[in-house]
């Protein structure tokens, strides 16, 4: 793993990248609040296929944010900028929740980008009120994997409440709605049976007024999908970028046919991480990104993740999977 900054205009975006080859490239952009972390199980999968590159932005995940209320639009911009400074011109762009809309925005403008995947897109039009989004996430946030409550609550610790305000007032604001029919890229939009912030008739809304889609449910799964269920996220989203969706009307949202690869502490098949020569490695790395990210020090936070991915990639290596699957992406998975 490598840890760079991209800079523009007094701000930067911190981005963890991971592989070098493949077929294309994934940029993914994480949620309000919470780092890049949130994709650590879900990019080594991704890996496999091609580069990934994980951003946090302003203000989160220990990013500085200079000051300045950021819009949607001024952080798709700076989406925009590590684009082009790490040359690329058509990656498959990776949102979840407040990342959707990031990502929405930037493809709406850039005609050229042509896959783009939508995890737990978020506003609800029917729901577009703070109380209203606050109570669906504590219904979520109860049928989350234990590690995803810890990622969250140290996440948010980071970012701090006086940004987060700021921030939640433009994402509540952002119509994401009237925006999807300027987006020309084929997309996928994922949801987890279980998210209330983004449930099935809103996503059913958000597939059908996209020009090109496809949508898909996954069993048990609640807002943070890409985490517990890293395994069937990432074969979605590499048999999306192979098998572009068709232009169609009506976007049915398809329900997997079978869960896989996850338990209730968000374990890929269930399998505890019990060596305990692992544990105190994936520990050690944590500490040692938290002491990067207080330091402001891209070489440590690089060391700390690339010690915690080491630790979870030894303890799982069996758990490789076939992401170029043959199948039709719009056929249920078996």
């Amino acid at each position: 793993m490598t840890v760079s900054r991209v800079r523009r205009g007094g701000l930067w975006v911190r981005v963890s990248s991971i592989g070098r080859t493949g077929d294309r490239p994934f940029v993914l952009v994480p949620g309000i609040g919470v780092s890049s972390n949130y994709f650590e199980r879900l990019a080594p999968y991704l890996n496999e296929y091609g580069p990934v590159h994980a951003l946090d932005l302003p203000g989160f995940g220990g990013v500085p944010h200079g000051g300045e209320t950021l819009t949607i639009p001024r952080f798709a911009d700076l989406v925009g900028a590590v684009l082009d400074d790490l040359g690329l011109e058509d990656p498959v762009l990776v949102g979840h929740s407040m990342g959707s809309q990031v990502v929405t925005d930037l493809a709406a403008r850039r005609p050229g980008l042509s896959t783009l995947v939508l995890i737990g897109p978020v506003v609800n039009a029917a729901e577009r009120t703070v109380g209203r989004q606050a109570w669906r996430f504590l219904g979520c946030a109860l049928r989350e994997p234990g590690r995803v409550k810890a990622l969250a609550l140290s996440a948010y610790l980071v970012c701090g409440p006086r940004w987060f305000w700021r921030v939640l007032p433009e994402m509540m604001s952002y119509r994401l709605e009237d925006r999807l029919p300027e987006v020309r890229a084929s997309t996928l939009v994922i949801r987890g049976e279980c998210d209330g912030n983004s449930p099935r008739d809103w996503v059913d809304r958000v597939a059908d007024t996209l020009p090109r889609a496809r949508a898909w449910e996954i069993p048990g799964a609640a807002h943070s999908v890409m985490y517990a269920h890293a395994t069937e996220v990432a074969r979605l989203c590499v048999a999306h970028a192979r098998v572009p969706a068709p232009e169609r009307g009506d976007v049915d949202v398809r329900r997997l046919l079978r869960p896989e690869d996850a338990d209730g502490e968000g374990r890929p098949d269930g399998v505890p991480p019990t060596d305990l020569a692992h544990r105190w490695t994936a520990v050690r790395g944590r500490l040692t990104e938290l002491v990067g990210v207080i330091r402001g020090d891209d070489r440590l936070i690089e060391r700390g993740r690339t010690l915690h991915a080491e630790a979870v990639d030894s303890t799982h290596a069996h758990l490789r999977v076939d992401l170029h699957p043959q199948d039709d992406p719009d056929r249920p998975a078996e």
